[in-house]
């Protein structure tokens, strides 16, 4: 079996999900994903009549890069669907933005493509999933994960309901589930298999676990 720690990555602007996992690989070649913590950083704005709005979006800017290497911390891969197409000149910066964050990304990446991410949650159907679906299929697949919950009641919900801000989560978890079906990760994984083989300490049986023994 090979065992890959990665982290998957749902990139935009204002609020950038992380997700950090592990990944084991059978003889058959199954993918066995393991959430072990959940993160999202959000980015908000100055008051613009006191900071310069590219001062504040640089500020921002450094503030997911440095979110983003902590978090990749011991990670050997990440899993991204890399935004792209925007219908305003606003939403282009953005996504402009978010693109240059994902560069700093200090391990390899592994992109998907929207679609990937659709079939993934929807079990390969050709459907649209929406967002609150996205959230139950993911909180379904990792029922034991960090999920963000209400700590107070409110208008239309209770003590530990889900927040809507999972949904950049579940993204992020989708990016995972989307990425270890590509051609391009099975090929990435041999090599990561051979790396974690010739990095492991070979054990020399019972003897070499025996305590040095001191003398005076």
């Amino acid at each position: 079996m090979t065992t890959i720690h990665a982290i998957g990555i749902d990139a935009a602007f204002s609020n950038m999900g992380f997700c950090r996992v592990t990944i084991t690989l059978g003889r058959d070649g199954k993918a066995t994903i393991k959430c072990s913590d959940l993160h999202l950083e959000t980015t908000g704005r100055e008051d613009k009549k006191v900071v310069r709005k590219s001062s504040d979006d640089l500020r921002r800017a450094q503030e997911l890069k440095r979110a983003l290497v902590a978090f990749a911390e011991g990670a050997q891969l990440a899993f991204v669907e890399v935004p792209s197409g925007s219908q305003s000149a606003a939403a282009a910066r953005s996504l402009g933005i978010a693109v240059g964050v994902l560069a700093s990304c200090p391990c390899p990446i592994i992109e998907v493509s929207p679609m990937e991410v659709k079939f993934a949650v929807s079990q390969r159907k050709k459907v649209n999933p929406t967002k609150p679906e996205i959230i139950k299929w993911a909180v379904t697949q990792w029922p034991d994960a960090p999920w963000i919950r209400h700590k107070r009641r409110g208008k239309g919900f209770e003590v530990g309901d889900l927040q809507n801000d999972n949904e950049h989560l579940a993204d992020a978890l989708a990016t995972v589930r989307a990425g270890v079906e590509t051609v391009e990760f099975k090929r990435t994984a041999q090599f990561i298999g051979k790396d974690n083989e010739a990095t492991r300490t070979p054990d020399l049986g019972p003897a070499s676990r025996k305590r040095p023994e001191l003398r005076v």
